[in-house]
């Protein structure tokens, strides 16, 4: 092998190789050992935001970017370091299939309603008295609810509130762009009007397990909005029983008429790691973006130490040993996205626990946020 290694480095070799490249042509025999590695090697990094500074740049832009000038999303995305020379804007990824982002709306203001192809959710984050009008539906929203609008609905958003609201957007953006997939519409009335009452679809589905009979066919959206006091009680509920030794106590959001993702291509948690709680460590193939809703702790990510806290941000990329300590007083929530669905419908998906010092990694340095 070594002396295949040597050969593959040799001037004929690469004299080959350029004759070639000048015609648009590669060479296999140097190309396949990254192209088609052992295992994934992620260009997407670990990485943690701080939710102090998120949330001072958006105020900050709230003197700039308007709906009336144009900035109808005041949103600021996290840009994975990793994957920030990808042109153009880093396809605005925080992990290879993932986009997340921080958008702020102020009392009175509207963002007129549009739809793509890429799927959107949205985790309220702080504030209340903002709107989504979604497929004709208008829902208030408050923090902890969980929204939805799957690929190619309506949506846009206005406050009626007295104080700013924060969310956080999930999009699966650097999925469809590198597939070419991308279409975006403007709503012709700016708004979208609503169609029926507000909340209609939480209030249809607030008894949980129970659906209404006019939804026995598959829709893919018949909740567009997940109550925080619903998720709350569900996590209760698991709390009676031992914790996963790797999740924690954990739910998945669904779509109720299918029993699926509650979006296609984007799985959503919501995590309680109970007080002094310290999972084991592994491993998959998804990529994962966590968002700290309540509690502090840190979790250790390929050898390296994340301490977190209420309102920050990290990432776990594919195939990186990961494991997460409570370390509060409380116990701990996380609201996380994973591209588990696209992984799983293309046969991609593997996980593995990590088997030595009884499942945990050693910390080599503890990461330091800008």
């Amino acid at each position: 092998m070594a002396e295949k290694n040597v050969f593959m480095d040799s001037d004929v070799v690469n004299q080959f190789n350029e004759k070639i490249e000048k015609k648009s042509l590669g060479p296999l025999w140097n190309a396949i050992p990254e192209l088609v590695s052992k295992e994934p090697k992620p260009l997407a990094v670990p990485y943690l935001w701080k939710w102090e500074t998120i949330r001072e740049y958006l105020m900050e832009a709230t003197e700039i970017f308007t709906p009336e000038r144009g900035g109808e999303r005041r949103a600021i995305y996290l840009q994975n370091p990793g994957l920030k020379d990808r042109e153009p804007w880093g396809w605005g990824a925080a992990t290879q299939n993932i986009y997340a982002a921080v958008q702020l709306i102020l009392p009175g203001e509207e963002a007129p309603s549009h739809r793509h192809t890429q799927s959107a959710l949205r985790f309220i984050i702080d504030g209340q008295g903002a709107y989504s009008v979604i497929n004709g539906e208008r829902m208030f929203m408050n923090e902890g609810d969980f929204v939805v609008t799957p690929q190619g609905m309506w949506h846009g958003h206005g406050h009626e509130g007295s104080e700013p609201m924060f969310w956080m957007d999930v999009l699966d953006i650097p999925f469809i762009y590198a597939t070419g997939g991308t279409f975006f519409e403007g709503h012709p009335d700016g708004m979208e009007p609503a169609q029926h009452p507000d909340n209609f679809s939480s209030k249809q589905y607030q008894g949980g397990l129970v659906r209404p009979i006019n939804d026995r066919q598959p829709r893919k959206a018949p909740v567009g909005a997940y109550k925080w006091e619903q998720t709350k009680d569900a996590l209760d509920g698991l709390s009676e029983f031992d914790p996963d030794a790797f999740d924690g106590h954990a739910v998945e959001f669904i779509n109720p008429s299918t029993g699926n993702t509650a979006n296609a291509n984007i799985a959503s948690w919501m995590q309680r790691l109970p007080k002094a709680y310290h999972s084991k460590a592994h491993r998959h193939t998804n990529s994962s973006i966590y968002f700290v809703h309540e509690g502090e702790g840190y979790s250790v990510i390929d050898g390296v130490k994340f301490e977190w806290s209420k309102g920050d941000f990290f990432i776990v990329p594919s195939w990186c040993w990961h494991e997460h300590v409570n370390t509060g007083a409380e116990e701990a929530h996380f609201f996380s996205v994973h591209d588990t669905p696209i992984m799983e419908h293309f046969g991609l998906q593997r996980e593995e626990e990590y088997e030595v010092n009884q499942g945990h990694q050693k910390v080599k340095k503890t990461f330091q946020p800008e």
